[in-house]
């Protein structure tokens, strides 16, 4: 089925967000009622567009349904910064992987950007949010956006984390017999 046809009957923030991603990328590699998936396109290691859409108030009234993945290693201690800057950067520790969602992609772009100015240091919370709201104006005002073009770092490889075993093989064992001896 085509990417047209799967959206023909989805709400109207919903449709138009995943048919800027079509326009871009063309047929998904995967499609469902709910969600499309396109893999391995432009700087993106996936992106999802999606039915279903989030209300998201920062830096004004919008609506998010298109994510944009990177493989990216988020340390602990900055969870709690990119939480308090902007509630749709999600961080998955254990795959390694970061993501935007929002209506488009050159906002997942400047999500994405100032994240990585958080986690280097560059810029606090406060810094970045006022920033993705400057640019996010400039946008509107048709001046130059460059946190909205294109990623300004490399994502990685290697970025999984499975962090660390505490439970060893004969404590699990100890616990199986102990169940079984019940």
């Amino acid at each position: 089925m085509k990417a047209a046809e799967v959206i023909q009957d989805w709400p109207d923030e919903s449709k138009e967000a995943a048919g800027l991603v079509i326009e871009a990328y063309g047929e998904p590699r995967e499609a469902s009622p709910t969600q499309l998936i396109w893999q391995d396109v432009g700087q993106w290691k996936r992106i999802v567009a999606t039915k279903a859409f989030q209300q998201h108030d920062f830096p004004a009234p919008h609506t998010d349904s298109v994510e944009s993945f990177i493989d990216y290693m988020i340390p602990a201690s900055k969870h709690s910064e990119l939480a308090e800057f902007d509630g749709s950067v999600m961080i998955e520790r254990t795959s390694g992987e970061v993501s935007a969602r929002c209506h488009d992609e050159q906002a997942n772009n400047l999500a994405l950007n100032l994240m990585y100015d958080i986690v280097a240091g560059r810029r606090d919370v406060q810094e970045a949010r006022s920033y993705y709201a400057k640019e996010f104006l400039d946008a509107r005002r048709k001046q130059p956006t460059p946190y909205m073009e294109k990623l300004h770092f490399s994502a990685m490889g290697q970025t999984a984390d499975p962090d660390e075993r505490m439970l060893s093989d004969e404590q699990l064992e100890q616990a199986k017999a102990e169940t079984e001896n019940k």
